[in-house]
């Protein structure tokens, strides 16, 4: 009996910390070093638009419109927050986000690509951890029939109050 506990807690807590400790938003290259291969992850998850709509989870150019108004709102949604946990940019920021989503808006993955030098290692980190936890209490304004990805260039700034 003790020698089957032995063994289920630190598989108890493998499994934890795999399903909660892990994080969903990474670097491309963080990514690829855990295994996570975006090319496998878009095989997994369909094109949000493609120029061949038979391709695209949102077909018609309405859908196509609802999907910008929701990244729009969710990568404003991602500034909100980091400036209410006192992210500052300092000047505006280019990166590249892919963003891999359930059906029902739950992010899956999110991937992110900042210049070489653009911020500095601390300032990334602090991102990166901002980011994982954000994706945990968000979801995409916009759900589909099936898991999808969507990807865009991103220019970061800090928010300005009057």
């Amino acid at each position: 009996m003790t020698y089957h506990r032995i063994i289920f807690l630190p598989l108890l807590f493998m499994t934890l910390f795999n399903l909660y400790g892990q994080n969903r938003a990474l670097t491309f290259q963080q990514a690829e070093e855990q295994g996570i291969s975006y090319k496998h992850l878009d095989s997994l998850y369909k094109s949000a638009v493609h120029s061949d709509t038979t391709l695209a989870v949102f077909k018609t150019k309405e859908e196509q419109e609802n999907l910008q108004k929701a990244y729009g709102h969710f990568i404003s949604e991602l500034g909100t927050f980091l400036n209410e946990n006192n992210f500052k940019w300092g000047n505006q920021t280019r990166c590249f986000n892919r963003i891999y989503l359930n059906s029902d808006g739950t992010v899956d993955h999110f991937l992110y690509n900042f210049p070489k030098d653009a911020l500095k290692a601390q300032k990334e980190m602090e991102f990166d951890r901002l980011l994982n936890i954000f994706i945990q209490d968000h979801k995409f304004p916009l759900t589909a029939n099936e898991k999808f990805a969507q990807c865009s260039p991103v220019k970061y700034s800090d928010i300005k109050r009057d």
